[in-house]
């Protein structure tokens, strides 16, 4: 663990100014006397014990990450032993990773809408660390914002606003109906019953309609009574309502409709025009306009459609959860070979020495010429003869490579050559890692690819110009007046063009993370990973893919790791080498040759989401959209 300290330049006591001396004489019956300076109060050993206790009590509360708690009793340690510096530095620092704590808290807080939170968290902050400039700066920002959502409400219907739509003033009682008339007299009567005067239009019929409730609100009434009577109404006053029969051409003709714009800036076009669709297909909203360079959209339509339509775009324009993942990939490669042992003779060579020496002296007649008439030696003498061959460097013979072994007498005497001993003690040993470290930014609910590795070229097809025969033009396609054009000719005219088709295969790692922000605060990540590799063997001349996929879900907390492993590779192989039958006797198969190898790659990976956006709740109206409506009057 690591704790970090600070040091804090300590301030000398400023100087005492010097009194002027004075011009007048004492007085009698004065005595000038000095004062001399108290002297401090010694420390006792029991307040030095107990001041150590307390600071070694806030080191394992400020390791525990419970800074406030920690401040506390360093600067009771400092108060019970002021000469030890280290106590007061000790409660600086815990008193700065306290405010920052605090700070962060406010933070979170702000993020999530709780300003009531956030202005605790700031009050408590500057309490202890009143001179802290980071606390002003955020009690400026929160107060900002305070200010800001007072003065840019939601909906500024007050701004542009040609008409309200009148709000109908029914009586608040439950009713109760048991009727049964024509439908234009039980419209009357409903409405009559919660002191509303309805006037029908002549497209409301007069047939006979039963109507029977118990305890209705007004709208819940008129619901039910539209329902029953297929009508709806419209507001002319406080106490007004026109009832029309519902039609299409009758809404569209008395419904009233309000024109409302929506200030989406920061948006593109191609969002923009997004936005246009949804209010054109999902809400059938008739009127629409977009101007682009203001990021405005204009929509006419009736209240209740532009009421739902705010609140899908609102919902859409929330801002999304984002996530910072850390991946660290990890491959660990071993190889190990140990050769110990020894490997005896694998064959012997028996010979005839006397046919040996004759063939070797038959092979160099010309050398055995020179030795004998230089006098080296005599005509018969055969083995001062050989020897002189072979002292020379003139002649050789795998013969004499690794020994010979005698035995016999005359023509019968015969040589054993046998073959190289080895004595093998050998040990190769290597360890290798590889390590690569990405960071990815994702939104909640975006999908992400990580690729390592290389791109492997497999031909899937090719193509050739299988016709040969052209057309016959004299000096261009034949021989004309010049032979070298028929050569020419004649090479071209066998030759096809092969024009291949080639596809690229990713061949490594390839990792999909498709992150999904909880309430919370813990990461829900969607993993898809696949290993290619190449088997080497091959059909039809394409290389075999060896293929591993690895799918599953996993949650985390904010800061947790979770660790992906796979086995890429792992082969043993042991041999031995020895004299048939020999080694396989119990004891003696320790002395030959074994040469043992043990080879093994291991990939890791290491998935760490962070939160960098929790999830957005507001508790508040959103202030990334502002919208102007207004009621057309008719």
């Amino acid at each position: 663990m690591l704790v970090g300290t600070m040091v804090f330049a300590q301030q000398a006591p400023a100087p005492v100014p010097a009194q002027p001396p004075s011009s007048t004489e004492n007085k009698p019956g004065q005595d000038k006397v000095d004062k001399p300076d108290k002297p401090a109060k010694p420390v006792r050993s029991k307040d030095r014990r107990q001041a150590a206790k307390l600071y070694l009590k806030g080191t394992k509360l400020y390791a525990d990450s419970q800074f406030e708690a920690a401040m506390h009793q360093y600067e009771a340690a400092a108060a019970l032993d002021p000469g030890n510096n280290e106590y007061g530095l000790a409660a600086q620092v815990a008193r700065s990773h306290a405010v920052t704590a605090l700070i962060q808290a406010a933070a979170r807080a702000r993020n999530k809408g709780d300003l009531a939170a956030t202005r605790a968290a700031l009050q408590h902050a500057r309490e202890l660390d009143p001179t802290n400039p980071q606390i002003a700066e955020h009690v400026q920002e929160l107060g900002e914002s305070v200010v800001a959502g007072r003065t840019n409400p939601l909906y500024e219907q007050s701004a542009s606003t040609i008409g309200e739509a009148p709000a109908l003033e029914a009586t608040q009682e439950l009713k109760s109906f048991h009727l049964k008339l024509d439908r234009r007299a039980l419209i009357q009567q409903v409405y009559k019953a919660y002191g509303i005067d309805a006037t029908l239009d002549q497209s409301v019929p007069a047939d006979q309609a039963r109507f029977d409730a118990d305890n209705l609100a007004f709208h819940d009434a008129v619901e039910l009574l539209g329902m029953v009577t297929h009508s709806f109404a419209v507001p002319l006053d406080a106490h007004r309502v026109l009832v029309l029969r519902d039609t299409r051409e009758n809404r569209q003709q008395f419904v009233r409709q309000e024109v409302e714009t929506l200030y989406l800036t920061g948006l593109s076009q191609a969002e923009l025009t997004e936005v246009s669709n949804v209010a054109k297909n999902v809400f059938a909203a008739q009127q629409i306009t977009e101007q682009a360079n203001l990021g405005t959209i204009t929509i006419r339509a009736p209240t209740a459609t532009l009421d739902a339509f705010n609140a899908t775009v609102r919902d859409l324009m929330n801002p999304r959860s984002q996530v910072m993942l850390d991946v660290q990939i990890l491959q660990l490669a071993h190889t190990h070979e140990r050769n110990t042992g020894v490997q005896p003779p694998q064959q012997v060579t028996a010979f005839n020495v006397y046919a040996e020496e004759q063939s070797i002296l038959n092979a160099n007649q010309a050398l055995v010429q020179q030795i004998i008439s230089s006098g080296l030696a005599a005509p018969g003498d055969t083995l001062a003869i050989l020897g002189i061959l072979l002292a020379s460097g003139q002649v050789s013979s795998s013969l004499f490579n690794n020994g010979i072994a005698l035995f016999g007498g005359g023509l019968t005497l015969s040589g054993v050559s046998p073959g190289p001993v080895h004595f093998n003690i050998s040990l190769n040993s290597s360890d290798t890692r590889e390590l690569d470290a990405l960071q990815l930014r994702l939104a909640d609910g975006q999908d992400e690819t990580i690729m390592s590795g290389s791109r492997y070229p497999i031909l899937a097809a090719s193509y050739s110009g299988l016709a040969t025969n052209s057309a016959n033009i004299a000096g261009l396609t034949t021989a004309g007046t010049s032979s070298g054009l028929s050569s020419l000719l004649s090479s071209l005219a066998g030759t096809t063009t092969q024009i291949p088709q080639v596809q690229y295969q990713d061949i490594g790692l390839t990792l999909k993370a498709n992150p999904k922000v909880m309430r919370n605060g813990d990461v829900a990540l969607t993993l898809d990973m696949k290993l290619a590799s190449l088997s080497g063997s091959f059909i039809g001349g394409n290389p075999v893919l060896n293929n591993r996929a690895y799918s599953g879900v996993v949650t985390l907390k904010e800061g947790e790791g979770a660790i992906l492993m796979s086995e890429l590779d792992k082969d043993e192989s042991l041999a031995l080498s020895g004299t048939p039958g020999l080694s396989q006797i119990p004891g003696m198969n320790n002395v030959t040759e074994k040469d043992a190898k043990r080879d093994y790659a291991t990939l890791l990976i290491v998935l760490r989401p962070h939160l960098l956006r929790g999830p957005y709740y507001p508790t508040e109206p959103d202030r990334m959209i502002r919208m102007e409506r207004s009621t057309i009057p008719r």
